[in-house]
C-alpha cells in the first residue's frame, strides 16, 4: 500500500544465466554471498530460500542515498518493492509521457545486488495523476488509456521483474467492489482486461491481485476467493493473490490466515504476504515487542507451511522509512529493525522461524 511516503521496469535478457541472476536463481544474490563469508551469520534470505521462500524488503528512492541503510538492503534481502517509483503518477506523469527512472533506479540497484524485484503497481485507486482523476471519461477512451498504461510498463520491465502487482485493492471491507475511476467507467471486468492486457505485454511474469485486511478469512476475502474462482474459469492469466499484510497489535492476529493461504493454493494460485508490517500503540514497550516478534514468527511460519506461499517481504524493515507514523498518528515501531537499523526482537523472531525445518504442502 504506501502512499507518497505508501503501497505502490523490463527489457528481454540473454542467456541462462542473466535469467538466474534476475529471477531467483540458486547460484546468485545473498545466498551465493554466504558461501563466500565463512563464519557469518546467514541472512533472512539465506534462511528462507532454504525453504524456497525469498525474503524481501520494499525500497524507494529517497531512502537509496542512506549509506547504511542500503548497505543492510543489499545484504540481507534476495527481492526488492519498488515502494512508489513504479506508480502511475511515477511512470505516466502526463498523459502518454513516461518516466521509468524512479522504477530504473531500483531495478539496477537489485541487479547489482542479485535480487529480483516485484512491480508494483499498475492499477490503484491512489496516486493517481491529476490528467488521470480531473476529468470525466468515456469508457473507450478510459479502456484505450488503461491498457496503453499496463502495456507500456509491462513492455518496459520485460525480463526484469518476476511478478507485478497487477490490480491492487479492488475490494472494500464488505466484499464490494472499490468505487474508483476504472469501476465506474469500465465496470468490474477492467480486473480481466488488466490481467490479459499485462500477459500480453510479458507472457513470463507473474501476475497478481493484491489487497490488505484479506489475511483472515472473511468478505474480502471470499470476494477475492470467488473473483479468482472466476477468473480461472475464464482463463484468464491470474497467478497468484498478495496479502499485504499490514497488521496491528491493537486489533488481533488473523489466526485463519495458514488456511486462507492454503485455500487459494487449492486454486492452482501462489500467494505471497507482500507489504509485511506489524504496528503498535506507541509507546513501544517490552511486552508490545515482544507480542510483535510473536506475530512476526507466526505468519512466516504460516506461510513456510503452505507450499505456494512463495515469499515475505516487509514493508520496507526499518522504522526509520516507514509509512506508519505518517498515515497513523500515535502509531509506529512496526518493523524488524529500529530507526538505528539495529535488530528489534521481531527480527530475532523471524530467524527463528526460518530456521525451523518443515514441509509447506
Amino acid at each position: 500500500m504506501r502512499t507518497t511516503s505508501t503501497t505502490a521496469p523490463r527489457l528481454v535478457l540473454a542467456g541462462a544465466l542473466a535469467a538466474a541472476l534476475l529471477l531467483g536463481g540458486a547460484t546468485t544474490g545473498p545466498a551465493a554471498r554466504a558461501a563466500e563469508r565463512p563464519g557469518q551469520e546467514h541472512t533472512l534470505a539465506d534462511l528462507a530460500q532454504r525453504h524456497g521462500r525469498y525474503f524481501g524488503s520494499a525500497t524507494d528512492n529517497p531512502e537509496l542515498a542512506d549509506e547504511p541503510y542500503t548497505a543492510l538492503l543489499g545484504r540481507e534481502f534476495d527481492q526488492i518493492t519498488p515502494g512508489n517509483g513504479m506508480k502511475w503518477y511515477a511512470t505516466e506523469p502526463r498523459q502518454g509521457v513516461f518516466d521509468f527512472s524512479q522504477g530504473d533506479e531500483i531495478v539496477n540497484l537489485a541487479r547489482s545486488k542479485g535480487q529480483k524485484v516485484r512491480g508494483h503497481t499498475l492499477v490503484w485507486h491512489s496516486q493517481l495523476p491529476d490528467w488521470l482523476t480531473g476529468r470525466e471519461w468515456t469508457a473507450p477512451e478510459l479502456r484505450a488509456v488503461l491498457k496503453k498504461h499496463i502495456q507500456t510498463q509491462v513492455r518496459h520491465y520485460r525480463g526484469k521483474v518476476f511478478a507485478w502487482d497487477v490490480v491492487n485493492e479492488a475490494f472494500n471491507e464488505d466484499g464490494t467492489y472499490r468505487d474508483t475511476v476504472f469501476l465506474r467507467t469500465l465496470g468490474p471486468g477492467y480486473i480481466a482486461d488488466a490481467l490479459r492486457w499485462a500477459h500480453q505485454a510479458d507472457p513470463h511474469v507473474r501476475l497478481y491481485l493484491n489487497d490488505y485486511n484479506i489475511e483472515a478469512t472473511g468478505p474480502k476475502s471470499d470476494a477475492y476467493h470467488e473473483l479468482a474462482k472466476q477468473l480461472k474459469a475464464r482463463h484468464v492469466p491470474l497467478h497468484g493473490i498478495g496479502f499485504q499484510t499490514h497488521l496491528a497489535l491493537q486489533y488481533g492476529y488473523p489466526a485463519t490466515l495458514e488456511d486462507n493461504l492454503r485455500r487459494f493454493s487449492r486454486l492452482g494460485l501462489d500467494t505471497a504476504l507482500t507489504e509485511v508490517d506489524v504496528r503498535m500503540q506507541l509507546p513501544a514497550t517490552e511486552e508490545k515487542l515482544a507480542e510483535q516478534a510473536r506475530w512476526y514468527r507466526s505468519l512466516t511460519e504460516a506461510c513456510l507451511a503452505v507450499r505456494r506461499c512463495v515469499g515475505i517481504t516487509l514493508w520496507d524493515y526499518t522504522d526509520k522509512y516507514s509509512w506508519i507514523p505518517a498515515f497513523f498518528p500515535g502509531e509506529g515501531a512496526a518493523l524488524p529493525w529500529d530507526e538505528a537499523l539495529r535488530p528489534k526482537p521481531a527480527y530475532h523472531a523471524l530467524r527463528e522461524a526460518l530456521q525451523t525445518p518443515r514441509r509447506g504442502r
